[in-house]
């Protein structure tokens, strides 16, 4: 596919590592960019990630080959609307959100579905902006794409070949097929989340004891939690339908644990945990190396300067840390120190230097 200019409407976390990943591959792209902030154009500019130093009218992405729409679902709607008679008969456009049914419907209405082509790349982070935006959140990450039944196979899988090239693979569905999959694995996991914790907050007595105690397993199953409000305020009126269908399941499931324990049934809480746990154990992951965090947990003793001690022995042996923290909830963590570094490299390197000196050493990884 070749492609000499490409446009982004919206530039943060997602919009901003698909840039960084294209200019990686093809550092001759040229590359235009709008977003809600002119400061965020200013930045991108500064970086020599964008050829324009200024918010874009609409019209000026009348030049782009490819166009990744980077707004919530409900925005990139819209812009698909005042595109349409600004774009190249030939220029594809594309989106990232979390959902297919809304902008695919859209799309079918302006005539436009040889020229639409949803995606969905599944990575990100709870962190946003074009700050945290990184050209390895691609890196080996499922990349969804649909489109309608009038789309161009030629095209689809030119596009598909490009989406492929910048290091992440695409996975080609029906947007119906996408949004039932995504509210299950997505979106249903993000409500339970943020509910999980408004139940921990609203429970909390005045002295904030389940927020001081919250441990390593409740932190990990309500990341997603600190996600953009307003993004999946987006999301979920979106694919409604679809949503409301599994949190009534997921109802009925919690109903399941609810009964076996009221009953104090002990054979049928082992099986609906083994049942769980069999099937999260067969589910493999993408080996995103951005996603990927290398860590070490050690047992030190509470004495001054043991800390500075660990601290030493590793900077003199050149390995840089990401990140150290003390464990004071050791419930399921492995250890009382943590110690965070860039690279598997640097992590087996300083286990190897803290076992031979006598420190108890293990590694939790993803």
């Amino acid at each position: 596919m070749k492609t000499k200019t490409i446009g982004f409407v919206g530039l943060g976390l997602i919009g901003g590592s698909i840039a960084k990943a294209i200019l990686n591959v093809y550092p001759n792209t040229r590359i235009l960019a709008t977003a809600s902030r002119e400061s965020t154009i200013e930045a991108a500019f500064e970086e020599r990630l964008i050829d324009n130093n200024g918010l874009l009218k609409i019209h000026q992405f009348g030049q782009c080959d490819i166009i990744f729409l980077c707004s919530p679902v409900k925005i990139n709607c819209d812009y698909l609307k005042m595109l349409k008679d600004v774009v190249k008969p030939d220029c594809i456009i594309t989106d990232v959100g979390s959902t297919k049914g809304d902008i695919t419907a859209v799309a079918r209405e302006l005539g436009m579905t040889n020229q639409f082509i949803g995606g969905h790349p599944m990575t990100g982070s709870e962190l946003t902006g074009l700050e945290h935006s990184n050209a390895l959140l691609l890196e080996n990450a499922y990349y969804i794409l649909t489109a309608d039944s009038e789309m161009n196979r030629e095209t689809y899988d030119e596009f598909a070949s490009y989406i492929e090239s910048l290091g992440a693979i695409p996975i080609m569905l029906t947007p119906e097929e996408h949004d039932d999959a995504t509210a299950a694995v997505s979106h249903l996991p993000h409500v339970i989340a943020a509910s999980l914790v408004n139940l921990v907050q609203d429970t909390d007595d005045e002295r904030s004891i389940c927020k001081t105690i919250a441990a390593g397993g409740f932190k990990d199953i309500t990341r997603i939690a600190s996600g953009s409000p307003t993004m999946w305020q987006h999301v979920f009126l979106s694919n409604r339908d679809a949503l409301i269908k599994l949190i009534d399941i997921y109802k009925d499931e919690l109903e399941d644990f609810r009964t076996a324990i009221l009953k104090s049934d002990a054979d049928e809480i082992l099986r609906l945990w083994t049942k769980a746990k069999d099937y999260r154990d067969s589910i493999t992951i993408p080996d995103n190396a951005l996603l990927r965090f290398y860590e070490l947990y050690c047992d030190i003793d509470d004495k001054p300067g043991t800390l500075v001690g660990v601290l030493q022995l590793l900077a003199d042996a050149d390995i840089s840390v990401k990140n150290i923290d003390i464990i004071h909830n050791r419930e399921f963590e492995p250890g009382v120190l943590r110690i965070e570094f860039y690279t598997d490299e640097a992590m087996k390197k300083a286990q190897t230097i803290l076992v031979h000196n006598n420190y108890y050493v293990r590694q939790r990884t993803n």
